[in-house]
């Protein structure tokens, strides 16, 4: 079975969850022996032997560039040695066309989309080659608002590439409900296939951790709290800093570390000032490797506060790293871990309650995290791997049918 899938980033060229999610589900498909071809706006070395990775050129250009974060724009070298830069948005006009033109030359029976940022490509793609299209969503564009409506353009193209694909899968029951809510899209359309994580795939932490400063805070009676992932409205930091302030009045030997950047970076360094906290909050900005596993590892306990998320894997890998996880009832994962503890992201005097129980309590914390550890090391992407063989076969097997 050949599956061309389409998608907006691997690792380590990632911003978040989608490029780990899909580097993820690809392997243990290629397991299932699926022949997957990879397409991805940028061209870059991923180190991937169980499937074929390759860049959409448009023509006239000799090299597309990646430039910070998978979100952000991306540089292009033309064939005169000049270059252009273009924005997310122009940048899948030209993934489109490049898509097409790269794919009418290969052979495929299955469409694999993943998120609107592909839904375009995916599109022309369905009418030129009269494939089954799968929609894969991550994330709807009000999750990604903060539940607010968001980006009417981003919206018309998640509208139109759901109603259109022959099959959509939700990484959780919360996405899936808000693809009904949201688009009208009927419910038996819709297959849920949680995210997971591979367990062996995680990075070994060294002996000394990176953040010095926070150790010998902890070696001093400090307990650390860790956030880390995009600092946007989605992610719900300023509750998260509101809880923190009621956390250091009762147990001023907390400090709360932030990794990440976005476009609140700036605005919450602002408020944790305003709140008078400011010297318990440490902000990273982005991070990457030894730095991103650290901090993970240094925390006592971390929390996701999202406002919506549609799965979260980072709970999954400070678990992974040795802590155990609070996170937002609004969330997916929520739906498949349950060693956690758990708390509506809105009731903030409720978060600082649960964060405080831990950090001043290590008998707590430890049995926390043992639970979850056992729970963590029974996952795998096999599962996911499974459901989603099964979707393609369905679907090949109506196409053979009605030939």
């Amino acid at each position: 079975m050949k599956v061309l899938m389409l998608g907006w980033e691997l690792p380590p060229y990632n911003s978040g969850g989608l490029g780990i999610a899909c580097y993820h589900l690809c392997k243990a498909l290629a397991k299932r022996d699926i022949d997957i071809d990879f397409i991805l706006p940028y061209s870059a070395d991923h180190g991937i032997d169980f499937m074929n990775v390759s860049a959409a050129a448009p023509n006239g250009v000799t090299s597309i560039t990646h430039c910070g974060q998978a979100y952000d724009s991306f540089k292009y070298t033309l064939e005169d040695g000049s270059e252009q830069w273009f924005s997310l948005h122009d940048q899948q006009s030209r993934y489109e066309l490049a898509v097409a033109e790269l794919a009418s030359e290969r052979e495929f029976d299955i469409i694999h989309a993943h998120d609107w940022l592909t839904f375009r490509a995916a599109l022309r793609l369905k009418e030129l080659k009269r494939c089954p299209l799968i929609a894969h969503v991550h994330s709807v564009e009000s999750d990604r608002a903060g539940s607010q409506n968001g980006n009417p353009l981003v919206q018309e193209i998640e509208a139109l590439g759901l109603t259109l694909a022959d099959r959509i899968i939700a990484v959780s029951l919360h996405t899936k409900r808000a693809i009904i809510r949201d688009y009208h899209i009927p419910a038996d359309k819709i297959e849920v296939v949680h995210n997971s994580i591979d367990p062996t795939s995680m990075e070994p932490l060294d002996s000394q951790n990176v953040y010095r400063y926070l150790s010998l805070m902890k070696s001093l009676g400090y307990r650390i709290v860790v956030n880390i992932g995009r600092l946007t409205v989605q992610k719900g930091l300023p509750n998260l800093l509101k809880a923190a302030q009621l956390v250091i009045k009762s147990s001023p030997k907390t400090l709360f570390l932030i990794v990440g950047s976005g476009e609140q970076y700036f605005e919450l360094i602002a408020q944790a000032a305003e709140l008078g906290i400011g010297e318990y909050v440490l902000f990273t900005d982005f991070q990457r490797g030894k730095n991103w596993r650290d901090a993970f590892a240094i925390g006592d306990l971390f929390v996701m506060p999202s406002v919506s998320e549609p799965f979260g894997l980072t709970p999954l890998e400070a678990i992974g790293y040795g802590t155990p996880a609070l996170v937002s009832s609004q969330s997916g994962v929520s739906e498949i871990l349950h060693n956690c503890l758990r708390v509506d992201f809105w009731d903030i005097q409720e978060m600082a309650n649960q964060i405080a129980s831990v950090t001043l309590s290590d008998a707590l914390r430890d049995e926390l995290w043992s639970n979850a550890y056992h729970e963590y090391t029974q996952l795998t992407w096999d599962r996911a791997s499974q459901k989603m063989k099964e979707v393609y076969e369905q679907h090949l097997k109506v196409v053979k049918e009605s030939a």
